[in-house]
């Protein structure tokens, strides 16, 4: 293995082992398998990009540092020559963690320092300027991400939030410097005293002239962006990826995210295709639950049908105002995980599941240990193969 990367929710890492495994105009590619959560074998012979993906992003952060630092020592035991620690092209976090205790510890644990922070992805319209980070034209603060309902970005500035969460100053690697090209980012981050430092980006050329500049770089932070510019420093060692047959059976959507992207997907989708709402608060009464949602989903199993718990800032907000944030998370990742289970039991052999959370809930459900990173369906988004 090559490259190996942290990833802190299932999403997240299917998203970068996308980026990985379509190489940017290297050819051939990296094989890229993503493993879910840390495995307890060593990784098949082949499989030069390893992504894990854990449940982190959510959890106290003495239990996500502990988590990735578990993935990193199986990574280097793979020999694993590079180690990107992965997070939301938002920085989902909470001022206390857990991006910033987990890259310090992977930082600590390697001995480096000057370690890249970029949570860029610009074809996702995530770019950060001067530090800042911008959800195409407007600041991550007035994106609606200051509403999500467990890690609420209410600061656009992630040099300043870093700053809350680790000791030590984080270091800057800004636009104008960051355009001299890769020599200037290497000779930047050589110079800092920082342990982590952002480094802006506000198109893909950036991120590939990051990406010539992290070349032998021991780890790296940032979103699924960062890896356009990484699979050129392995090039000479790509393979050709595993051929996967077309499967045509039956479809299932789920959709745990409460995202404006999502609800919008939802709101389309609602418009040629069956869908059932699941009420929190019936859910949480145990008025509603597995039953009536397997139900509805086999009943109109040729359809593409859509279970969706994806309700606006305000409608969240008030449930979990009345049940706790945790107890309704947890019940919701609960149910979506039987649900999944049921329904691959009775032959849907497809499912497509919206929200990091709840990717993490049906996957962790499921049982499985490794997916192969197949086609990508849109920006981000492959087709993953289980066995």
């Amino acid at each position: 293995m090559l490259i190996g990367v942290i990833a802190d929710d299932f999403t997240g890492a299917s998203d970068i082992a996308n980026t990985l495994a379509k190489g940017h105009g290297v050819s051939p590619a990296l094989r890229t398998v993503q493993y879910l959560g840390i495995p307890q074998r060593p990784a098949d012979a082949g499989v030069q990009a390893g992504v894990v993906s854990l449940k982190s992003r959510s959890i106290p952060s003495q239990e996500a540092v502990a988590q990735s630092l578990a993935a990193l020592d199986w990574l280097l035991e793979q020999g694993c020559q590079q180690v990107v620690f992965k997070y939301c092209s938002t920085f989902d976090s909470t001022p206390d963690g857990n991006i910033g205790p987990v890259a310090q510890a992977l930082a600590e644990r390697l001995g480096v320092r000057g370690v890249v922070v970029c949570p860029a992805f610009p074809a996702m319209g995530r770019t950060i300027y001067q530090g800042h980070l911008f959800v195409r034209d407007r600041l991550l603060s007035e994106s609606g991400m200051e509403n999500h309902p467990l890690t609420p970005m209410t600061d656009p500035d992630i040099r300043r939030w870093l700053a809350r969460q680790v000791t030590g100053p984080v270091g800057l690697v800004d636009t104008a410097t960051v355009r001299q090209g890769a020599d200037a980012i290497r000779s930047a981050l050589a110079a800092t005293d920082a342990t982590l430092a952002i480094v802006d980006a506000t198109e893909d050329d950036d991120l590939m002239q990051i990406g010539r500049a992290l070349a032998g770089a021991p780890l790296l932070t940032g979103g699924s962006g960062i890896a356009i510019g990484l699979a050129q420093n392995f090039a000479a060692a790509g393979t050709t990826a595993a051929h996967h047959a077309a499967n045509t059976r039956p479809a299932a959507i789920l959709a745990g995210s409460c995202s404006g992207m999502t609800r919008a997907q939802i709101g389309t989708h609602l418009q040629t295709h069956p869908g059932l709402e699941i009420d929190v608060d019936a859910v949480m009464q145990g008025r509603m639950g597995a039953d009536q949602i397997v139900g509805f989903v086999l009943d109109h199993g040729d359809a593409t049908p859509l279970a969706y718990s994806s309700g606006t800032p305000e409608a969240v907000s008030a449930a979990q105002a009345r049940h706790g944030r945790e107890n309704v998370a947890a019940k919701l990742d609960a149910l979506f995980g039987e649900v999944a289970q049921r329904l691959t039991r009775q032959g849907i052999g497809r499912l497509v599941v919206a929200g990091g959370e709840t990717s993490g809930a049906v996957v962790s459900a499921l049982g499985l240990e490794a997916l192969e990173i197949g086609a990508e369906l849109a920006p981000g988004v492959p087709i993953l193969h289980g066995p």
